[in-house]
């Protein structure tokens, strides 16, 4: 805690090896979290980059309370999300119309798959299914907060979750189907 009390006093006071050393520490965490709600690693780079604007702009905002990573990543969300709304490419593809979408299954298939197989299918999801997923499953926020922070109701936030993980154990499911074949071809 008193490395990173030190390293927000120092960034505060303007010296830049303290910044850059602030930017290095949590950048490539924090891309990872940009990448989450963006198509394309170009995407990301551009909302880490704004994200770490915000962060200098209101380092003197973190008070101390909690971990300063967590600080920083709430800033990079919320810098992601307003991201996606201005963005015409993204405007286009974030939905939250309950019109036209996937029935909610209740199947649950168990099936192994790893942090990096999931990540990537989590970014093959529509773009307002990523979001919703992503801001809930990932980062752990409400709906309700889901809601405020899209202008959404919460009943559409829930939907649109509740579909997204359909759609993701749906393929998880046939990526199973998909597995065992293959292994009992090799037999």
């Amino acid at each position: 805690m008193t490395d990173t009390y030190q390293l927000v006093k120092d960034c505060l006071k303007g010296k830049a090896a303290a910044q850059n050393t602030l930017y290095e520490q949590f950048a490539p965490a924090m891309l990872g979290v940009c990448y989450r709600y963006t198509k394309s690693r170009a995407d990301a780079e551009d909302v880490l980059q704004e994200g770490f604007i915000k962060v200098f702009r209101y380092l003197h905002q973190f008070e101390g309370r909690g971990e300063l990573g967590g600080w920083i990543r709430r800033i990079m969300v919320t810098t992601a999300i307003n991201y996606l709304k201005r963005n015409t490419p993204y405007q286009a593809d974030l939905s939250y119309s309950d019109m036209a979408l996937h029935p909610v299954s209740t199947d649950n298939p168990e099936v192994t798959v790893d942090a990096k197989e999931l990540a990537e299918l989590i970014r093959q999801l529509p773009p307002g299914y990523q979001t919703i997923f992503n801001l809930h499953a990932i980062e752990g926020y409400t709906h309700v907060d889901i809601g405020k922070m899209l202008g959404i109701n919460e009943g559409t936030s829930r939907s649109q979750y509740a579909r997204a993980r359909a759609l993701l154990i749906s393929w998880l499911g046939t990526q199973s189907q998909t597995q065992k074949k293959t292994s009992y071809a090799n037999k």
